[in-house]
């Protein structure tokens, strides 16, 4: 399997670290013809406003947008969280809008209120540890979404279809689960041992 990260702006180096020890290597990709191999995309954590200005600044919209819309796997973590959301705010922003969620972005503050923590239990991806760098916070989930992990009782790890967003970094840690479960080399994700309640509704 091919996959691409999206190298502009942000943490895709870390990105193509954890790729590699999850059994895959990445392509950086910088230009619009990079696109063209990929069977799987990640957008990095950085600065969302910064990498849309990259994005402008290389040419690379209109590959990507046909990327997001051609059914292969996405993901998107912390700042790509945001590019792929339907409505973002705090303050508002373009998006990609292909996923079906609301954000907030820095919803927990400066870099200074950066932490770490472990997913709620009962999440489909227990124990599973979650960085928390000036993260975004989702507010709505569409009815199609559905939420692997929570936070605080609040979602940060979704998908819906091949479109998947954490609004946290798993390439920060050696936990590959995320980036096996999204990729199909693991079927752990779609085994849940618990429900838990979200704090906002579908819809």
């Amino acid at each position: 399997m091919n996959v691409g990260v999206l190298a502009v702006q942000g943490d895709f180096a870390a990105h193509a670290r954890a790729l590699a020890r999850a059994g895959h290597e990445a392509a950086l990709v910088r230009r619009p013809r990079d696109f063209e191999p990929l069977d799987a995309l990640v957008l990095p954590g950085g600065e969302s406003t910064a990498i849309l200005r990259g994005i402008a600044r290389d040419v690379l919209d209109p590959p990507l947008r046909a990327f997001l819309t051609s059914g292969r796997p996405v993901l998107g973590t912390c700042a790509g969280a945001i590019l792929l959301a339907r409505r973002v705010t705090h303050p508002a922003q373009p998006s990609y809008a292909v996923l079906d969620i609301d954000v907030t972005r820095n919803a927990y503050g400066t870099q200074l209120d950066s932490f770490a923590t472990t997913v709620d239990a009962g999440s489909k991806l227990d124990g599973l540890e979650a960085v928390c760098i000036r993260a975004p916070r989702i507010e709505r989930i569409g009815a199609g979404v559905e939420v692997l992990a929570y936070v605080r009782r609040t979602p940060v790890l979704v998908r819906e279809g091949s479109i998947w967003a954490a609004t946290f970094h798993p390439e920060l840690t050696d936990d590959a689960r995320v980036l096996q479960c999204w990729l199909g080399s693991s079927g752990s994700c779609n085994e849940s041992p618990g429900a838990v309640s979200p704090s906002n509704g579908h819809g």
